[in-house]
């Protein structure tokens, strides 16, 4: 894949460096060259010295081939400029921008423009830090209507089997960490001490999980 990074702050040139590393082609856009210099020195891919919503800059970064499109930098205003001119004029067909402000995240979501809101997912990730230290919220799927969390395996689970954590259409592992290595699990694996799990559950059976793993609700 051909993807365009916009804005080489900390969040573009680690995702910029990632990608690299992931074999794609990446062209990274900053109007501060010396932005470019927190890309890894592995980085293969280009960098362009401009404004992210010059149509000129962008064709130098390759939009009109580009199978993706990234715009992060830390200006509402420009990110969701930049992402509405790719995907209305140059059509590219997977277009994110990073929005802080969760109001403006909803507006520009409501307008077809996909959007990531830092600030909403930092103080969703805090609160269950806080609220609910044994169960996180990693990941919300299609408008929260599946939740993804990662949970240490309590103890009146361990020695008993995945099959023991599954209702189907409700609640499903999905992964397994232990010892640092991560596995997809079959229904007869057995859950040993300090596992970490990550379990996907229906919006609607939450409280069901909390009651499989002895959670408080």
């Amino acid at each position: 894949m051909h993807i365009v990074v916009i804005g080489c702050g900390r969040v573009g040139a680690r995702l910029a460096s990632l990608l690299s590393r992931s074999g794609h082609t990446v062209a990274v856009i900053d109007k501060n060259p010396a932005a470019f210099e927190r890309l890894e020195r592995s980085f293969g891919g280009t960098t362009h010295a401009g404004v992210g919503i010059d149509r000129k800059v962008l064709q130098e970064a390759g939009i009109d081939r580009a199978d993706a499109l990234a715009t992060v930098t830390n200006g509402d205003n420009t990110n969701f400029v930049a992402a509405s001119l790719a995907v209305e004029d140059f059509h590219v067909p997977r277009v994110v921008a990073r929005i802080a402000d969760p109001m403006r995240a909803e507006i520009y979501s409501r307008l077809g423009v996909t959007t990531i809101s830092t600030t909403t997912w930092a103080s969703a990730r805090i609160h269950d830090l806080l609220v609910s230290p044994r169960l996180h919220n990693l990941l919300s799927v299609g408008s929260a209507g599946v939740q993804v969390y990662e949970v240490e395996v309590p103890p009146l689970l361990v020695g008993r089997n995945v099959a023991d954590l599954t209702v189907p259409a409700e609640v499903l592992v999905v992964a397994i960490t232990r010892s640092g290595r991560g596995f997809i699990p079959v229904q007869a694996s057995a859950f040993q001490p300090h596992d970490r799990l990550v379990v996907a559950a229906d919006a609607g059976s939450i409280a069901k999980l909390r009651g499989m793993l002895g959670l408080p609700d």
